[in-house]
């Protein structure tokens, strides 16, 4: 796709993208002429006040520039809800930590379901990053459950302790990545420099550390040349970081991904990495920084083994799909009244975006890693893929 198919910037946003190559530019030149794809990404999404995530521009749903599950329908949290429910069930009660929760929507229609279920969280805790995002699921939340706004707090970094459930929805795939590539002479690792027009790819040889982290990662998984991809270098430290917040309960990360058989196979020679800018999915990272979303799809296998290595437990992982319908979603549906033509209508094409193989059903997969919680997650019930990672 070329620019111009694009919808273009107005004078504000191409103004606001400016100010945040200038910043890119100093890191290189103070770098000694390039960066890392990492850092580059890194302040492309989280540069404070300019970067994608951190500044105030639209992001999810139609006026944004991609819609997420809980944009798509309230069966989407109503079907979380459940699962809350049986953790809290088991730990005689519990709080939610939602990271990054975008618009709000799964936060207001989380606690409305909660509520009717008779299961409200003690607190529902939001670690985001964005004050702009704070401002809206404020508002999102005043809007549509008002009546529980007290039971929300926001925060700047994962509390000390918690019983209960931490949910990621598209977190995961927001995490900067390091890309590489396989040739002739081994690894190399692609860097950012500035043409004096515009950003663009440089290569360099792997440093030795992350090489070694390549071999590790593609031992099982050999790749022919040319082959380029992406590894995620942060995840450990950050399912860390999480699994040190949870003392018991359930962590769900929901985001599009593969084992890591999948995630190498030898035709995906040209790796993940997706942007998105105004419901446009291309893969070119440099164009319009601070306006677009950067991701890459996520290596499930490097989730659960991150997982392992802190002390929690695997409980399962499947796909979108399989978790909704495991969760209720049926059970959710025959209270919607099938008179209500126009109704019906729209809820079976939200159900049909969130379960069809061709849509997020199965492209979008489950994980949930466990701390002292012994009972069955209903979601993981009808189809565990875990053998598969």
């Amino acid at each position: 796709m070329q620019e111009q198919d694009w919808p273009e910037p107005g004078a504000d946003a191409i103004a606001h993208s400016a100010r945040l190559v200038e910043i890119i530019r100093q890191r290189i030149a103070a770098a000694g002429g390039s960066i890392s794809f990492e850092r580059y990404m890194d302040l492309a999404l989280y540069a404070p006040g300019l970067g994608y995530y951190t500044a105030g521009a639209r992001k999810f749903g139609e006026a944004g520039d991609f819609v997420t599950s809980p944009e798509v329908s309230p069966l989407f949290a109503r079907c979380l809800a459940r699962q809350c429910r049986e953790v809290f069930a088991e730990l005689g009660g519990g709080s939610i930590l939602e990271v990054g929760a975008g618009s709000g929507a799964m936060a207001a229609d989380l606690l409305i379901e909660l509520d009717a279920l008779g299961a409200l969280p003690e607190k529902y805790f939001i670690l985001e990053v964005s004050a702009d995002l704070r401002a809206r699921q404020r508002e999102t939340l005043q809007a549509k459950a008002a009546h529980l706004l007290d039971t929300v707090e926001w925060l700047d970094a994962p509390p000390a302790s918690l019983r209960g459930v931490i949910l990621a929805n598209e977190v995961l795939d927001a995490l900067p990545v390091a890309r590489f590539r396989v040739d002739a002479t081994g690894f190399s690792e692609q860097t950012v420099i500035w043409n004096g027009a515009r950003f663009e790819t440089a290569w360099r040889p792997a440093r030795k550390y992350f090489a070694n982290e390549l071999r590790e990662a593609l031992a099982e998984h050999p790749v022919s040349p040319p082959y380029v991809s992406e590894f995620c270098r942060r995840l450990p430290a950050f399912i860390g970081t999480l699994s040190d917040a949870l003392d018991a309960g359930l962590m769900l990360f929901i985001d599009y991904g593969y084992p890591r058989r999948e995630y190498y196979l030898p035709e995906r020679n040209t790796g993940t990495l997706m942007c998105h800018y105004r419901h446009r999915a291309h893969a070119d990272p440099f164009v319009y920084p601070g306006l677009q979303d950067i991701t890459a799809f996520v290596d499930f296998t490097a989730v659960a083994a991150a997982g392992i290595d802190c002390g929690l437990e695997l409980h399962g992982y499947t796909t979108q799909a399989q978790f909704l319908l495991g969760s209720g979603l049926y059970e959710i549906l025959p209270e919607i009244d099938p008179g209500d033509t126009v109704r019906s209508l729209r809820i079976s094409q939200e159900v049909q975006k969130l379960t069809m193989p061709g849509e997020m059903g199965d492209r979008f997969k489950v994980m949930g890693l466990s701390r002292g919680l012994e009972g069955l997650v209903s979601g993981f019930s009808l189809k565990d893929l875990s053998p598969a990672l």
